[in-house]
């Protein structure tokens, strides 16, 4: 979850650090910290807290000359958040300095005998004793002592790392946790996120696992565990930088709540033709579905609340039974999934550990994998069976609005397609689903005019100590979705529950003044969320609605009323997570919450 950066060239590398750093900083923010060669010496500064207090130590990297260098941006997991535990952390000689992301599992085995050989340790963390394993190995030969490297250490982790011996090249290696290589005119990168090299380079290597890059400023080589020279085809990113920069925006996040329309008509577009849907790369045939008799769908976060929301339709679509759950539970629980079994995994990053972990369980089963990731050349991407890209460009605030709401598209396209294979809709229901979908971006642009609204709202109710979000069948799968965005930046308590639920203990705990926030957009239910409505109401909640333009069902309970335009049920919930986002964003401003950057939250979970 951490951040890492790693520059060779022509430039002072200092400064590229810390830009690619801030970039990354997403990944991470208790503590930053940068090391460069210079001079037959390795100067290292690094600080507890955000990056702007290392900028400010560093005049912006000005006062640490050189030209090779690697950084670091952390999330703190082993030792408290400081100075001595911030990255890079080097050898006991100042021979090497290493910069770590990930969790090395068997890090108290190596530092007891490390200890027990006279190497003396300064901080809580795991990655020191990283450093002082490489001083251990080394003979002089770098490759070597990165094999030996490798073969002790157990874990997931990516790793760059300097050596004094060495002013022209520095080294990464990753296992099971991301590390890009960057491809520029003489000079080189490294970084955990592609959105780190934009300003550099759109040409990139995907490392694959135990594979050991060597860079210079001139040269790329990358090294088996056996030496073997390994030849890598490079990728083109086509993301423009700007993407990843804020635009005048206050926020990353409001930025990417605004940039939804956009998104999903980029993911939409280029696969709606001539009136029907067409996926690329795409290998699942009318025989194939019809073999399969179940479908997993395995996520985190809120791509699982995309998975909620995907049970619903995929049932509806395939008549084939759904089964979602959270990817770090999956695999320790025996599920029951075989060759007939389609496997989907969700993953905005394409390297949440738990679901890679969870994917593999599924492969070794014999399930057929279908990844929907954004991130190009990803791990989840390389490893599935078949791939759908969201396409929806960096995101870079911890709180996902963007990702959430193209998976939700590429999920229509995946139900309409499934849909039309099995024949399950008409000709007719297929040109309305069709249209509906060309329809959704310009919805989703007029959801977002009345953003005014919410801005109010929020302005009148930030100061809750508990919301409660309740909905029936779609709905309460978005009530998830909007639950997890107000928490998680403005540190509100927040639940959500299907509405039937509410008289099943959790109503005792709404009490006059009590939020809560009713979603009442499934037609066929409005009936008995009203009726849900009601019961809290009686209790002196305060209840605020969303409800599709033209239904005043709500009117006489609701205290107040957000109306979204009116879908394809299927569809609805695009438009319904927009004001719980704007909601949720508000409410966090009001307080003056650190939006972009909650506390203790990183946005790529890339270890168990």
């Amino acid at each position: 979850m951490c951040g890492i950066v790693g520059y060779v060239g022509g430039k002072a590398a200092a400064p590229v650090l810390l830009k690619g750093l801030a970039t990354l900083e997403y990944r991470g923010y208790d503590s930053a910290g940068i090391a460069v060669w210079h001079n037959n010496k390795i100067e290292m500064v690094k600080a507890a807290g955000k990056l702007q207090v290392l900028r400010q130590l560093t005049d912006e990297g000005q006062s640490v000359p050189g030209f090779m260098g690697i950084g670091h941006t952390r999330w703190a997991t082993h030792g408290e958040p400081s100075d001595v535990n911030a990255h890079p952390h080097l050898s006991s000689s100042g021979r090497f300095a290493v910069v770590h992301n990930g969790i090395i599992e068997n890090y108290q085995q190596l530092k007891n005998r490390l200890q027990r050989r006279g190497y003396e340790f300064v901080s809580q963390t795991d990655t020191e004793v990283i450093a002082q394993l490489v001083e251990y190995y080394y003979n002089g030969d770098m490759l070597d002592t990165m094999i030996k490297l490798l073969n002790a250490l157990e874990g997931a982790y990516s790793l760059g790392i300097i050596c004094l011996d060495d002013p022209e090249h520095f080294y990464a290696v990753r296992q099971d946790a991301p590390l890009v290589v960057g491809l520029g005119q003489g000079e080189n990168l490294i970084a955990s996120d592609v959105a780190a090299l934009l300003a550099y380079t759109q040409e990139v290597y995907y490392l694959d696992d135990r594979e050991i890059v060597v860079l210079a400023a001139d040269k790329v080589e990358i090294y088996d565990t056996n030496r073997d020279a390994v030849e890598k085809q490079a990728q083109h990113i086509d993301w423009d930088v700007s993407a990843a920069e804020k635009g005048g925006y206050e926020h990353f996040m409001f930025k990417e709540i605004m940039e939804q329309p956009d998104s999903v008509r980029k993911t939409l577009s280029p696969r709606l033709q001539d009136g029907q849907i067409k996926l690329d790369d795409f290998n699942i045939d009318v025989e194939r579905l019809a073999n399969f008799r179940k479908i997993y769908i395995v996520a985190c976060g809120s791509s699982y609340h995309v998975a909620a929301v995907a049970k619903y339709i995929l049932e509806e679509a395939t008549r084939i039974p759904v089964e979602v759950d959270i990817a770090s539970e999956f695999r320790y629980r025996g599920p029951i999934i075989g060759e007939d079994t389609l496997m989907i995994v969700i993953s905005q990053s394409g390297e949440t550990a738990d679901t890679i972990a969870a994917m593999r369980e599924g492969r070794a089963h014999g399930a057929h994998v279908l990844a929907i990731v954004n991130v190009l050349g990803s791990t989840i991407a390389r490893e599935a069976d078949d791939v759908l890209y969201t396409w929806a460009g960096p995101e870079i605030a911890v709180a996902t609005t963007k990702a959430y709401s193209t998976q939700l598209a590429v999920i229509y396209l995946l139900a309409l397609k499934f849909a039309g294979l099995l024949g399950r809709l008409t000709e007719q229901e297929q040109a309305e689903c069709y249209q509906a979908l060309v329809n959704l971006p310009e919805q989703l642009e007029r959801t977002l005019q009345d953003k005014e609204k919410i801005q109010f709202l929020a302005s009148q109710l930030y100061n809750k100590h508990s919301i409660f979000f309740i909905g029936r069948n779609l709905d309460y799968a978005v009530a998830m979705e909007g639950s997890l965005k107000l928490k998680e930046i403005s540190y509100i308590h927040s639940e959500a529950y299907a509405g039937g639920e509410l008289k099943h203990g959790t109503i005792s705990l709404i009490e006059p003044g009590t939020l809560v926030c009713t979603l009442a957009t499934c037609d066929r239910l409005i009936e008995k969320i009203k009726s849900n409505a009601e019961e809290v109401k009686a209790r002196g909640a305060y209840l605020l609605a969303v409800a599709v333009e033209g239904d005043e069902r709500l009117a006489g309970i609701a205290d107040a009323i957000f109306y979204v335009p009116k879908t394809l049920p299927w569809l609805q919930p695009s438009l319904t997570v927009i004001p719980l986002q704007l909601f949720a964003y508000y409410v966090a401003s009001q307080k003056g919450c650190s939006i972009d950057q909650p506390k203790n939250l990183a946005k790529s979970v890339t270890v168990e």
